[in-house]
């Protein structure tokens, strides 16, 4: 799903993001790209950058490394799984409903030399199982609210521990690990909990 909603005030709010994962082969990525199904429905948020500094913030919060794999649900330019890769080594999936978004994060991995670490898929990040997202070690994401809850029973049937990151908004009554503030903007941090018995 692109990464801004159709609302202008939300539009001025909203920005890439990201979700990071866990170890996975780069010919995974290759076969994920080549079967996504298309998209079933328009996006539900208009895309506006995240601003570096918050992407800098998002990655060192999560505390990303070269063991890590970046899922960044609804990728927008991919800026977050390029920084990722060109930094840390991470090795990222980008999702986004937009096939412009899609075209423009992999020209954007081609310039900056790491299409070998980064893949962008077009699909729906809410039809992803959460098989796929167990790849994940690290998830962000920069959504609206309503959003984020849609997607948080999806993301605590995760492994416990996995980590994730929001620009702006936080799950509600999931309270965050860590929350911070750049320039102005919030950062939210989870891990996902041990499964009660």
């Amino acid at each position: 799903m692109t990464r801004r909603k159709t609302h202008v005030l939300a539009a001025a709010l909203l920005g890439a993001g990201l979700i990071l994962a866990a170890a996975v082969p780069p010919a995974t990525f290759a076969q994920t790209a080549a079967t996504a199904p298309p998209p079933s429905r328009t996006p539900d948020v208009v895309f506006v950058p995240t601003p570096q500094e918050v992407v800098d913030e998002m990655l060192r919060v999560a505390e990303v490394g070269p063991n890590d794999v970046l899922y960044d649900l609804g990728s927008g330019d991919g800026r977050i799984p390029i920084t990722a890769a060109k930094r840390f080594g991470t090795r990222g999936v980008g999702y986004d409903i937009d096939p412009q978004r899609i075209k423009e994060a992999r020209e954007n991995a081609q310039k900056e030399g790491v299409t070998d670490k980064v893949t962008f898929i077009h699909g729906d990040i809410f039809e992803l199982s959460p098989q796929e997202l167990g790849k994940a070690s690290v998830i962000s994401l920069y959504l609206l609210p309503e959003l984020n809850l849609k997607l948080r029973p999806t993301l605590w049937q995760l492994k416990p521990g996995t980590r994730i990151v929001s620009h702006a908004f936080d799950m509600g009554d999931w309270k965050p690990e860590k929350e911070l503030t750049v320039n102005g903007r919030r950062v939210y941090f989870w891990r996902v909990p041990e499964r009660k018995r």
